[in-house]
């Protein structure tokens, strides 16, 4: 952690921290194909094809990021973007952990890694996502992370299932995070 983001941290309780052994780092293009793996290995997250994971790690790198192991390799990962009608807001689209590096705190210290610099940097205020609600374990990773970040959040169904073509997709709900407080010094 830089001495800003500690700066900035110090106006939060308990950021997680990296899990010893472990770096947060920017995705790169040949990051993709272990992204796409984690992806698909998950069994939970909507698998997008493998060229998207390429020009995700290309196109959307400063709104990502990638945990990576001792010996250099993705870990674990959250995809995000700027909304293009709402630059302060940090959409995260994925975040999975490989089933080797489960239970070490990855998915919450990559949530607090990257909203921690999109906020500094980026000046974003707002961290949205989709969640079915049936994924308990997303609901649980982003309502500790609101806590622990001491923000609300507001839930409302972006996605209802009639609008997906294939059968049994569940609704899409939007969880609305923030507003998150501007850097000190910076005015925003």
């Amino acid at each position: 952690m830089t001495a800003a983001q500690a700066a900035h941290a110090g106006a939060r309780s308990e950021i997680r921290e990296i899990p010893e052994g472990y770096r947060l780092d920017t995705p790169r293009a040949e990051d993709g194909s272990a992204i796409w793996r984690i992806a698909r290995d998950s069994k939970v997250l909507d698998l997008n094809s493998s060229y998207s994971y390429l020009l995700w790690c290309r196109d959307f790198a400063a709104t990502s990021v990638v945990a990576r192991d001792a010996a250099g390799e993705p870990a674990a990962f959250l995809t995000g973007y700027l909304r293009p009608d709402r630059p302060d807001t940090l959409v995260v689209w994925q975040i999975a952990v490989d089933a080797a590096h489960r239970g070490r705190g990855l998915a919450a210290a990559l949530l607090d890694g990257l909203t921690t610099r999109a906020v500094d940097e980026l000046g974003v205020r707002h961290v949205e996502t989709t969640i079915t609600p049936d994924n308990t374990a997303s609901k649980a990773l982003f309502t500790s992370f609101a806590e622990r970040h001491s923000v609300p959040v507001a839930h409302e169904v972006l996605f209802d299932a009639a609008l997906f073509p294939e059968q049994g997709h569940e609704p899409e709900v939007l969880h609305l995070i923030g507003p998150f407080a501007a850097p000190p010094g910076t005015g925003r």
